[in-house]
């Protein structure tokens, strides 16, 4: 496009590691021109391993596009000339804990004081207000405290992580990114800008959806892996082939489920799932433990029936399908390196530049 979406937006981030800097990376991937300030020396994701040369490629991945400004915000030569940004900025992303912005003189009322039409966005893991407000936390404090954790966990001899940052994902950069435009877009209705208290933990409950219907609709809270989506039905599970592989299998509606059964030749006593869950699970996990997994990437293939064998992230990013979509096309230059950019939640036709460079 020769006029992106957020063209001529000016962003100040002061937010650092993964959940302000991935927002901010996809407002910059929609156009919208990224000053990162960071204390004298860059902040912590630049030293996390592993390098690609002289730069963490965790750091350029998710700084690809981006101007860094190096700051030490209790000086206040450095800090007035975060002013001079702040004050022809239209968005300003921050992660610090609660009170820390109003210590060095740079809170949301001193910056929307001198800039009305600014959006001020922060982004902490229990928000601005509330007991916790001021508590340390990580992305699996939020699930642990927020009960979704609990719903699928494991056993106490073997618990499970999970495997994605959810929390500071789903419950940062996410709401950070649509919270900022839904604010962008009502400013140029009123003229006026908007401060943005980000909670990661407050998403997590969205996340639950399902067990909060069942709770809110039956007073019965479903158990560690109990519920339809969380291991209680042997329609949604993953199940292990004879080679070690796994299969996971999402076939939850009727038109699935039948075709599934039909595919690995359960036998007919066991295809009505509501009689004896349990019995029904053990007899498709011993059709499942029969083959292996090339033998059932074939045979769910034919049947198109939402059962998939579980691909490795190097065989994922080799998928035609992911190919072809253009999905890894996005280079992201650190010195003299190359290295694939982060996958973008952004329309294609909304990017900007195929290759840019992080900051160095």
């Amino acid at each position: 496009m020769s006029e992106q979406p957020l063209s001529g937006i000016t962003i100040i981030d002061f937010s650092t590691l993964l959940p302000g800097p991935l927002a901010s990376l996809m407002l910059a991937e929609a156009g919208a021109t990224v000053i990162k300030i960071e204390r004298p020396g860059g902040e912590d994701m630049r030293f996390f391993p592993p390098r690609i040369g002289p730069a963490s490629a965790l750091y350029a991945m998710l700084n690809r596009g981006k101007t860094c400004v190096e700051a030490d915000l209790k000086n206040p030569a450095d800090r007035d000339k975060v002013l001079a940004l702040v004050d022809g900025a239209d968005v300003v992303i921050e992660q610090f804990r609660p009170g820390v912005m109003q210590r060095v003189g740079l809170g949301a009322d001193v910056l929307t004081a001198r800039n009305p039409r600014l959006v001020h966005c922060s982004i902490t893991g229990f928000g601005q207000s509330g007991p916790r407000s001021g508590e340390a936390g990580h992305d699996l404090n939020y699930m642990a405290l927020t009960g979704l954790l609990a719903l699928s966990c494991g056993t106490a001899e073997a618990p499970v992580l999970p495997p994605a940052q959810l929390a500071d994902i789903g419950g940062g950069s996410f709401p950070a990114v649509i919270n900022i435009l839904l604010a962008l877009f009502a400013r140029e209705r009123t003229g006026k800008g908007a401060v943005i208290d980000i909670a990661m933990c407050d998403a997590m409950f969205t996340f639950a959806l399902f067990a909060h219907a069942k709770l809110a609709a039956t007073g019965v809270l479903p158990g560690n892996g109990a519920d339809l989506l969380t291991g209680g039905s042997p329609r949604y599970r993953i199940y292990p082939a004879s080679d070690g592989g796994l299969i996971a299998v999402g076939a939850l509606e009727e038109k699935f489920w039948a075709a599934l059964c039909e595919a690995v030749d359960l036998a007919p006593e066991f295809r009505d799932d509501t009689r004896a869950p349990a019995a029904t699970g053990e007899a498709l996990a011993a059709r499942f433990a029969a083959h292996d997994t090339a033998h059932w990437s074939t045979v769910l293939a034919a049947a198109d029936c939402c059962a998939t064998p579980l691909a490795t992230l190097e065989e994922a990013l080799r998928d035609p399908h992911f190919m072809e979509r253009g999905l890894f096309d996005h280079i992201v230059e650190t010195g003299a390196h190359r290295l694939p950019a982060t996958v973008m939640p952004i329309a294609p036709a909304f990017r900007g530049p195929r290759v840019a460079k992080a900051p160095l």
